[in-house]
């Protein structure tokens, strides 16, 4: 096991790259999966239109720290509605075609699916949910009474997940980015991972709440959870949020 990452950065090196998909011209992958059919849909308030703080960057950048002690106080659907979209909202769809969002990404790639663990969210009901970005809308995915207790313990039964108001799930598919990239764009999604998680920490403060990013879970359990395959989509990131106490 020893000298793996030392190989893998050799291994994705641009001169050990071989010809990408998209060099070799075959068709690029959705921009986004499909909604789950037989699963309801719930719309979101639009983002630009929710009121929230006006926050000093400076202060906000000098201020962050993870939060890992929530309140009991619920966000408002609204709240959510403005955190999706500073982390995932697609500003446009550009003819190419690809996405333009509130968050870089290598080649607008935009590779994440992501995954909403409610636990208190003020008009929803307890469970996992997907943001349909493009839409921007809620698909349900497991509304079962124990999803929050499994999503836990897939993160390495840290108590702040199940106590968030929300804890964000991101996956990647694993050829909306390597069509272009090949081998080397297992690099770029996790790079992009943290553009999106340092989103989450900057918008916490104009709603008056903390985040956390998570990086320790067992990835085979999170992806069961999630009901993702673990190899063409799996779990690159988690991060929690809610009201401070």
């Amino acid at each position: 096991m020893r000298g793996q990452g030392k190989q893998f950065m050799e291994n994705t090196k641009y001169e050990n790259l071989e010809k990408s998909d998209q060099v070799n011209k075959l068709p690029q992958p959705p921009l986004e999966l499909e909604a789950t059919e037989g699963k309801p849909v719930h719309d979101l308030p639009d983002p630009l239109e929710v009121t929230v703080n006006k926050v000093d960057l400076t202060e906000t950048i000098n201020n962050r720290i993870s939060v890992r002690a929530y309140s009991d106080e619920s966000l408002s659907l609204e709240e959510l509605s403005y955190v999706l979209w500073s982390t995932q909202g697609v500003k446009e769809v550009t003819k190419r075609p690809a996405t333009q969002r509130t968050v870089p990404s290598a080649g607008a790639r935009h590779c994440f699916e992501t995954y909403v663990l409610v636990n208190r969210v003020d008009g929803l009901k307890h469970g996992l949910y997907r943001f349909m970005a493009i839409d921007h809308k809620l698909q349900e995915i497991d509304l079962s009474d124990d999803i929050a207790e499994r999503v836990t313990a897939g993160c390495f039964g840290q108590r702040f997940v199940y106590n968030s108001a929300i804890t964000l799930i991101l996956t990647a598919v694993r050829y909306r980015m390597m069509w272009r990239y090949t081998e080397r764009g297992y690099r770029y999604m996790h790079l992009d991972a943290g553009h999106v998680m340092q989103n989450l920490y900057l918008c916490a403060e104009a709603i008056d709440s903390g985040a956390c990013a998570i990086a320790a879970f067992y990835d085979d359990q999170i992806n069961e959870t999630l009901g993702v395959d673990g190899e063409e989509q799996f779990t690159v990131y988690v991060g929690t949020l809610g009201k401070k106490r």
